[in-house]
């Protein structure tokens, strides 16, 4: 099992997992807040001959469920951008969040919409890294806060590869059972690829995205570790700074 964390100094991201002790490093390859173009990584060489693996999660503004184009056509091109950044830095995957729409009317056309995503990309040759599609913590039209929604987003993109990122705070947050959560899961997609195990500073149910330490936070941290288990994917904690040796530790005596 390899297990690591996200990166918050990525101009050196292999130096700050080295220092970790960490399997996997996840980092942007752009400002998350931005439609910044991706350049490339100043440390394409060291990143591409570490032994540490790299996975890239996409910046926090794409959307590609909105009916909006004015959203949904930057989203789609900042995708297929992203992962190509990714593959050339050696990643493993790209997260996307599954997004939202604006009303229950509009969900079954931003299912649609994900499904054009790989549509169109495959008709260019397809994506350039896999795409890991990550389920979210609040919003009543998401695409991928429950699980019920995530079945029939699966039904949508499932048959052109999709994968699957479980963060653990954003299912507590958006109201999902932990226990049995990876089981539920793979009944849906078929896979779980990557794990972003966090805390969560808020009470079960809550929509709130707000990541805590184990020792601080909301949920067991055995329970913690038994999603880790059973999930068989690389994991990467994006706990906040201060108590991220510590997260790492627990997991590590935790595990085994």
């Amino acid at each position: 099992m390899r297990i690591g964390a996200h990166v918050r100094m990525d101009s050196d991201p292999i130096g700050y997992g080295e220092q970790l002790g960490a399997d996997v490093v996840q980092l942007f390859v752009v400002d998350p807040q931005s439609w910044d173009k991706p350049v490339p990584h100043p440390a394409t060489e060291q990143i591409l001959a570490s032994p540490i693996d790299v996975v890239v999660h996409s910046s926090y503004q794409i959307n590609v469920a909105s009916t909006n184009n004015r959203l949904r056509m930057p989203s789609r091109n900042a995708v297929a951008l992203q992962a190509q950044a990714a593959a050339d830095i050696g990643a493993f995957g790209l997260v996307v969040h599954g997004g939202h729409v604006r009303s229950d009317e509009e969900i079954e056309a931003g299912f649609v919409n994900w499904r054009k995503l790989f549509e169109r990309q495959q008709d260019k040759g397809g994506f350039a890294v896999p795409i890991l599609i990550e389920n979210t913590a609040g919003g009543n039209h998401a695409m991928a806060r429950h699980f019920d929604t995530i079945a029939r987003l699966w039904d949508a993109v499932g048959e052109y590869g999709a994968g699957f990122c479980l963060d653990t705070c954003h299912a507590w947050a958006g109201g999902e059972d932990l226990v049995g959560v990876v089981e539920r899961i793979r009944a849906i997609t078929g896979r779980i690829d990557l794990v972003h195990l966090n805390s969560s500073r808020d009470a079960f149910d809550s929509g709130a995205d707000r990541h805590a330490n184990f020792a601080s936070g909301t949920i067991d941290p055995e329970l913690l570790a038994e999603v880790c288990r059973s999930a068989d994917a690389p994991v990467v904690l994006e706990t906040p700074a201060e108590g991220m040796a510590e997260d790492l530790a627990y997991l590590r005596e935790h595990i085994g």
